[in-house]
């Protein structure tokens, strides 16, 4: 076997990210052989992901951007254990990179993310690799697309949290403006954009805990059951103006509901969609 050099050394770190040691171990494994080499790294990164399996990757970046004509907008969470990995700036570039991948080919899931091509692997095997590069647990978390007539994205608190909003119409004069309403989305965390988008399943656990809530009010005291749950779907109007994203208060003018701000930007202007990712 032909002796390891330090050049080869240092040109299956470039490649690799991985820390020179490693570089030189897995070469020599491997004989001298780059590509070996660099499926041992990857080998090796496996292993951590099953040791660390019960490790929470619960920092990160989040990546949200859309494309150039605003019709399509693309959000992908890469986790990390550590912040310390996470503000690292080779990570949110791997996150950028593979935010550029989903919205380049938007796929439709997950897994058909981790299935597409990075240079001569797959964002799967990058992952992977990237586990012995770095030391610690990482996974592609999250990943959601959206397409509309016009999609603003906001990126919230350094990587913390990335924000897709969809609006009905194209409106390019006011995109800035409309990177406002995705900033109320990461502020106010609403779960549907109308009271009509609210899950059942969400209204009826709201009227449990309201109907319980006045059962253990002694002003109740003797008030069937029936009568209080009726009561507590009456109150709901206030419910649907905290978690609903056109009802909320505008956080940039609390004198304006999200809905009315967005028509007094354009009167044919409405919002269609949301989608809202965070670490953790």
């Amino acid at each position: 076997m032909s002796a390891i050099s330090a050049g080869d050394v240092k040109q299956l770190r470039e490649m690799t990210g991985a820390g020179m040691m490693d570089c030189k171990a897995a070469l020599s494994e491997a004989e001298g052989d780059f590509d070996k080499a660099i499926e041992i790294l990857r080998k090796k990164g496996q292993k951590l992901s099953v040791k660390r399996a019960d490790r929470e990757a619960t920092e990160g970046a989040v990546i949200a951007i859309v494309s150039n004509d605003h019709k399509r907008g693309v959000v992908i969470k890469l986790s990390s254990e550590t912040d310390f990995v996470a503000k690292n700036e080779n990570f949110v570039n791997l996150a950028r990179q593979f935010a550029d991948i989903a919205l380049a080919n938007f796929p439709a899931t997950l897994a058909d993310l981790l299935a597409l091509p990075y240079e001569n692997i797959t964002v799967g095997d990058k992952v992977t690799e990237q586990l012995g590069v770095i030391g610690e647990k990482i996974e592609l978390a999250a990943y959601e697309r959206l397409e509309a007539e016009m999609v603003a994205p906001y990126i919230h608190m350094g990587n913390k949290a990335g924000v897709l909003v969809g609006f009905s119409k194209a409106a390019p004069d006011h995109f800035e403006a409309l990177r406002s309403v995705a900033m109320q989305v990461a502020a106010m965390k609403p779960v549907a954009v109308d009271r009509d988008d609210v899950p059942q399943s969400v209204i009826d656990k709201e009227i449990e805990i309201r109907t319980d809530i006045a059962l253990n009010d002694p002003r109740n005291a003797g008030k069937p059951r029936e009568l209080l749950e009726k009561i507590a779907q009456g109150s709901l109007n206030k419910f649907f103006q905290e978690v609903t994203l056109i009802n909320q208060d505008f956080v940039k003018d609390g004198s304006k509901k999200v809905g009315e701000y967005v028509k007094s930007l354009d009167k044919d202007l409405a919002v269609t969609a949301f989608k809202h990712v965070t670490l953790g």
